[in-house]
């Protein structure tokens, strides 16, 4: 069976308030609480999906102890990749020391382009065509000023290597769901996204989301009761917790992978985000199960065990939490800065 053999976070240090963006807005200033999104990451002007990969990446190689030479594959998902033709794997691959003996490519499928690459990664490591595979989720998330996607949409990245030796988590099964959704998208050349408002919800995220934790569900012969951590998709502190109602998971269950209230919509890093928090805490035997989503539309579900071997790695690179408490504020003026939504005309 293949696991997670090593993992790596970064989050960019500034911060937004949601109350602060809804002031330039007009808005509710309480709409942090009915979002679930109290405040989110901005990324620097200096920082973008490729540096955010690498930094996380060079955390996951450090946390493993793991050779870099023999990472054999390396994919980065993400929707906001800094170039149209440039992959951005091969950057992070030549950052982290790889060999040039290595398949890399660049993964799209909107907030679940990272969880796609995991997959990839656990066929690859399993036919034995490679030893590691690295998958990558990484966003610098966009929202058009004013719109609704502006008090959530974030900027992170999470590094997953995969391998069969020595897991600190084993990834015991995964399924995906998918249809042809068209909840959120954004033409080449545009700088914002469009979405579907309340489509994006009840016939997007709600049905996938669901369908695939059922068919997860259905496959390992599994409830509920066999978890004791729940992971899905953050694209609001809401959403999951409504997705977990309906699938009867105690809110508890839930609690410590919820991420997305101080950091926001971190989209392709989105569930692995809250994976690497609860791999952070948990005690080995611990079972969780996660859902990934992206629109367009789709969804991954993982059942993962964390294995005894994670208790020789912890201390080694900065956790999830560390991240979060490490933060700067900014004002809307310098985040329209930092995020170029203010463009000279001329």
């Amino acid at each position: 069976m293949v696991g997670i053999v090593g993992y790596g976070v970064y989050v960019p240090r500034y911060r937004i308030k949601t109350g602060d963006i809804a002031n330039v807005w007009g808005a509710d200033p309480n709409i942090g609480k009915a979002l679930g999104v109290f405040e989110k990451s901005v990324p620097g002007p200096d920082e973008d999906v490729a540096t955010i990969s690498v930094e996380a990446a060079r955390n996951a190689v450090k946390y493993g102890r793991i050779d870099p030479t023999k990472i054999g594959a390396v994919y980065v998902g993400s929707e906001s990749h800094p170039y149209a033709v440039k992959p951005t794997g091969t950057i992070v691959a030549e950052a982290i020391g790889c060999t040039a003996d290595i398949t890399c490519a660049d993964y799209e499928f909107a907030c679940k382009a990272g969880t796609a690459a995991i997959q990839t990664c656990m066929g690859l490591v399993q036919s034995e065509m490679v030893e590691l595979g690295l998958a990558i989720g990484s966003d610098t998330a966009q929202g058009r000023p004013g719109d609704a996607l502006e008090y959530s949409a974030a900027a992170g990245g999470v590094a997953i290597i995969v391998g069969d030796k020595k897991p600190v988590a084993t990834i015991e099964d995964t399924v995906s769901y998918t249809t042809d959704t068209p909840d959120f998208w954004r033409r080449e050349g545009e700088d914002f996204p469009s979405h579907g408002a309340r489509f994006t919800g009840e016939p997007a995220y709600f049905r996938h989301v669901g369908e695939g934790a059922k068919s997860l569900f259905r496959k390992t012969k599994t409830t509920v009761d066999d978890y004791d951590y729940f992971v899905f998709h953050m694209p609001n502190g809401k959403f999951p917790i409504s997705m977990g109602r309906q699938l009867g998971v105690p809110p508890e269950k839930l609690e410590d992978g919820l991420v997305v209230r101080s950091i926001g919509n971190t989209y392709s890093a989105s569930a692995m985000m809250g994976l690497a928090r609860i791999l952070d805490i948990a005690e080995p035997g611990s079972k969780i199960f996660m859902v990934s989503y992206g629109s367009g539309a789709g969804s991954d579900a993982f059942v993962i065990k964390v294995e005894k071997e994670i208790e020789k790695h912890r201390g080694q690179v900065p956790t999830v939490d560390d991240y979060i408490e490490r933060k700067t504020y900014v004002d809307y003026s310098v985040y329209a800065k930092y995020r170029r939504k203010i463009v000279a005309l001329g």
